[in-house]
């Protein structure tokens, strides 16, 4: 029985050799397998950005003579630039800033008090080009007065000789900057002209207010205005045509209860650029 069983021993030692050879060899194509796999997608997930970064290093490299241009533009774009000419702005802004906070708050209030009585002297009914033309004959007739010490004594204005050369220096170099210290806004003057190629001998077209007819209550008058404030309430209505702003003031007239205010005036705007009015409300589109 012992010399029976050394042949088996033999057989089997045989096979597990051959089973360890199969495994070796699987787990050898095993792995050769999922190395290929890997190199296969990591080329195909580098190639595309390979090529493009070999390409931008490709178009990246500029030649000496390229860079001889760059160097060049750079230059003569920073020669053109009046680079002398924003120094003095900026020393001439600086200096009139300086002269600017020198100018005592007494001295801005003297003449802001003389500007504005030389103003009431025209009285009520002047308008703006005499206002300006005012203001314009006040700060020549102050320089000149303070340029002759004999003329000082006839002006209102009573100032120091420090003042008086602030208010020189002022009035001569910044005048603009003086009139916004005191406060001074001189409105702008807009001139309109109307081109009327009309022939004289043409009468007048009527206007037409455009939508329903009004009916004869509403005692419509075209280009009028009211004098009041009592229509103030209504202001924030809107209504598609004069005759439903005039009907509406109708209507509320009607059911005003005794006592309520009740609705006797009433205005339309049927511009689509808004209405002119002296009050101190805006009339926009469609507005009643």
């Amino acid at each position: 029985m012992v010399r029976g069983s050394a042949p088996a021993a033999e057989v089997g030692g045989r096979a597990a050799a051959r089973w360890f050879t199969y495994r070796r060899a699987t787990v050898a194509v095993c792995l050769a397998n999922l190395v290929a796999v890997l190199l296969v997608l990591r080329l195909l997930y580098t190639s595309p950005v390979s090529v493009v970064s070999a390409r931008k290093r490709v178009n990246g490299k500029c030649s000496d003579e390229q860079i001889r241009r760059v160097v060049e533009s750079i230059r003569i774009r920073r020669a053109a630039e009046p680079v002398d000419l924003v120094r003095k702005l900026q020393k001439v802004s600086a200096l009139d800033e300086k002269r600017r906070e020198k100018l005592p708050l007494e001295l801005k209030q003297k003449v802001s008090y003389d500007i504005l009585q030389k103003l009431r002297d025209l009285g009520e009914n002047t308008n703006t080009t005499e206002q300006q033309e005012a203001i314009y004959s006040w700060r020549i007739e102050k320089l000149k007065d303070i340029r002759s010490p004999s003329a000082q004594n006839l002006s209102n204005l009573v100032l120091s000789s420090k003042e008086s050369r602030m208010l020189k220096q002022a009035s001569e170099h910044n005048w603009d900057m003086l009139r916004e210290d005191i406060g001074l806004w001189e409105p702008v003057n807009v001139w309109h002209t109307e081109h009327d190629d009309k022939p004289q001998n043409e009468p007048e077209e009527e206007e037409i207010i455009a939508g329903l007819p009004l009916p004869p209550e509403c005692n419509a008058e075209l280009h009028s205005d009211y004098g009041g404030a009592a229509v103030r309430w209504g202001l924030t209505h809107h209504k598609e045509s004069a005759a439903d702003c005039c009907q509406a003031c109708l209507d509320q007239a009607k059911r005003a209860k005794p006592g309520a205010l009740r609705c006797n005036i009433w205005v339309y705007c049927s511009s689509e650029y808004g209405c002119y009015s002296p009050d101190k409300y805006e009339h926009k589109h469609q507005e009643c």
